[in-house]
């Protein structure tokens, strides 16, 4: 019976620790809406799955997949290989919104996760053996979550196996599956390093400057130098 209850009350809160952990007068962090309205709309549609490359205390990569209304989250602190021999360790972290997939930002410097955030990958995903979202529920609590990305940066087949738990958070390893994508030649991390969405870096984003601007910045000098020179020669 208890159990139960326990069920019931995640059900009814599935963001608590998220909000619990966060001030939002103070980050720029989604504290994230309800998910009830998003049901029926999630059933007719892919799910999507965001990897943001976070600064905090120390740098790491936040995995996340949409199940439930929610972001299922990992933090891998040396990010995905595309590697099938290399095994990533990646620590279950409390569930985020699904507004979490747009941020791209710094955490102010002592609140929980302070730090820069980088949007480094995002698309849709579905369970490896097209069973939909049943199918990836169940993997999800057995331990053995077998997914097929498909991001700007990540893709193919790869599976999340739970090793064990600690005080109420999993110990996962993530890991490519041989496949078209798997190869032993390329280090994703360290060849991607801007942002999927405004190509910046992580020292842009930290300093909120726009590589859209510093482009616009760059032709209207390239002008006035132009034109300063037309002057000259008439």
């Amino acid at each position: 019976m208890a159990t139960k209850k326990k069920r019931r009350s995640a059900k009814k809160a599935p963001l608590a620790e998220y909000k619990r952990k966060r001030d939002f007068s103070k980050t720029a962090e989604p504290s994230g809406g309800g998910t009830k309205a998003r049901t029926a709309t999630r059933r007719r549609r892919a799910l999507r799955f965001v990897v943001q490359k976070h600064a905090a205390s120390h740098l790491h990569y936040d995995f996340r997949l949409e199940l439930d209304g929610v972001m299922k989250s990992w933090a891998v602190p040396k990010g995905p290989s595309y590697d099938p021999s290399v095994r990533r360790l990646a620590m279950e972290v409390e569930d985020h919104p699904i507004e979490y997939n747009t941020f791209e930002g710094t955490i102010p410097k002592g609140e929980y996760g302070g730090g820069t955030v980088m949007l480094w990958d995002r698309g849709t995903y579905a369970a490896e053996d097209g069973g939909g979202e049943e199918s990836l529920r169940d993997g999800y609590e057995r331990g053995d979550l077998k997914f097929v990305l498909h991001g700007k940066r990540l893709l193919g087949a790869w599976v999340l196996v739970r090793t064990r738990r600690e005080r109420g958070r999993a110990q996962w390893l993530l890991i490519k599956h041989r496949d078209e994508y798997a190869t032993t030649k390329l280090d994703v991390t360290k060849v991607v390093e801007t942002s999927v969405t405004t190509g910046r870096t992580m020292d842009e984003i930290a300093t909120g400057r726009s590589r859209v601007w510093h482009s616009s910045r760059k032709k209207t000098a390239t002008k006035k130098r132009a034109a300063a020179r037309r002057a000259r020669a008439s």
